[in-house]
């Protein structure tokens, strides 16, 4: 299984805490490599963000000996062989190497073994099979390297017998071939996702809303939902999404704004560009999905009020009356996916244009979103009675307030409130 590719030395496999947390699993001799992600990615020079680790040794004595040296445990994943090391609170993930014995498409039932190669090929992908020793050394049972710097994203072994042991690699194949591979895509793999669709229904909305999450952040997601839509995946998991070319206006955009103004690869605002402007399609996305509520809430907001839209033609006072309404981010999510709506139909996009929807999200963001300076303390204190004419008087004079642009303070507000307060006694 070992491969005659090594990896140079990187600084996180020398770090004082993983180094610590190998010295305790392998005090007694096992064997302990690093796995899946950090060796991917390290291989293409990428940005290392999660360490997991194999080792042969069962999940109890595992934490016996992160224990007794020190390092806190936390039995994140036992069921299923995995613990996870914390030290200065950046968690390790520690698995033990398994065979599966029994799935339905959803779980598997495993059992614990010494082999490395039966734990490579119970992976999905041959880029995520690759495990590598402390010191540098590759193991590579199925040409996952290979695949990996041909940006060929593959299954270990059969497509469609990997995807029925787990429907979800069916979601996390358009995923990783958004995320690291190149058209065109795998013919084998490509035929199992379109057999197997149908069965994406069965899944949770927990795992099909991770997937999907991870999908909108890719560079470029649109044409992987255009190939998921030919393929007839789209219809079995988001049936709503029917503007692929606006998602694709707006990824284009993101490149165009500058950094500071606009989050980039933000998958909600990416996930409401997909979907018709209303605000059903996107609760019923955001429920199927199970968002979080703020999730859900800042889905729904994108796409309401669509007849109203955000667009540099609107002049300073009416700005500013759309962001204290909206708030800056909302008001930022709906000039950028009417922009990216007006560039999907064909919209003239010159140097001009595109400056001017710049200077607009730039005023969103620079402008101090002032805060009403009255409470209703001070229309009690006014004399107005405890009840429903505080909340109506207050609203009056927020209206009165904003349509003054926002420019009296909290003496002229006051000077207003004993204005109409003294109008109303007899």
């Amino acid at each position: 299984m070992r491969s005659e590719h090594r990896l140079d030395p990187q600084p996180w496999m020398t770090a004082p805490d993983i180094v610590a947390v190998l010295n305790a699993l392998t005090k007694e001799g096992q064997e302990t490599r690093f796995v899946g992600g950090c060796v991917r990615d390290a291989l293409l020079g990428r940005a290392i963000t999660d360490i997991d680790l194999a080792t042969p040794e069962p999940p109890g004595r595992v934490m016996k000996l992160l224990a007794s040296a020190g390092i806190t445990v936390v039995p994140t994943g036992l069921k299923h062989g995995t613990i996870t090391a914390v030290l200065n609170k950046r968690p390790y993930e520690i698995t033990t190497l398994r065979r599966d014995v029994e799935t339905d498409g959803r779980h598997a039932r495993v059992e614990y073994t010494d082999s490395w190669e039966a734990d490579a090929a119970r992976r999905d992908f041959t880029m995520n099979a690759l495990f590598c020793a402390p010191d540098g050394t590759l193991y590579d049972a199925f040409g996952g390297i290979e695949d990996l710097h041909a940006r060929r994203v593959r299954f270990v072994g059969e497509p469609e017998a990997r995807i029925r042991e787990d429907v979800l690699r069916l979601l996390r194949y358009f995923r990783f071939y958004a995320h690291y591979g190149a058209p065109p895509p795998d013919p084998a793999a490509l035929a199992a996702c379109h057999d197997l669709a149908h069965l994406l229904p069965t899944l949770s909305g927990e795992r099909v809303c991770q997937e999907t999450m991870k999908l909108l952040r890719a560079a470029e997601p649109a044409s992987v939902f255009a190939l998921m839509d030919t393929q007839g995946v789209l219809a079995h998991f988001l049936p709503e999404a029917k503007h692929i070319d606006r998602l694709a206006a707006l990824v284009t955009i993101e490149g165009v704004v500058p950094s500071a103004l606009v989050e980039r690869a933000d998958a909600v605002r990416r996930l409401g560009a997909l979907l018709d402007d209303s605000v059903e399609p996107a609760r019923a996305v955001a429920s199927r999905l199970k968002f979080s509520n703020a999730d859900r809430e800042r889905l729904v907001a994108i796409l309401r009020h669509s007849d109203s839209p955000i667009d540099p033609d609107l002049d300073e006072p009416r700005r500013r009356h759309l962001i204290h309404r909206l708030g800056t981010e909302r008001f930022v999510d709906r000039a950028l996916l009417h922009w990216a709506g007006l560039v999907a139909k064909g919209g003239t996009q010159d140097r001009r244009a595109v400056e001017a929807w710049i200077d607009l999200i730039r005023f969103a963001r620079e402008w101090p979103v002032p805060e009403f300076p009255l409470k209703g303390r001070d229309l009690l204190d006014a004399g107005v009675p405890i009840g429903p004419a505080v909340g109506k008087l207050m609203e009056q004079l927020e209206a009165w307030w904003i349509a003054g642009d926002f420019t009296a303070d909290r003496t002229v507000c006051l000077d207003k409130l004993k204005e109409i307060v003294n109008s109303r006694t007899p």
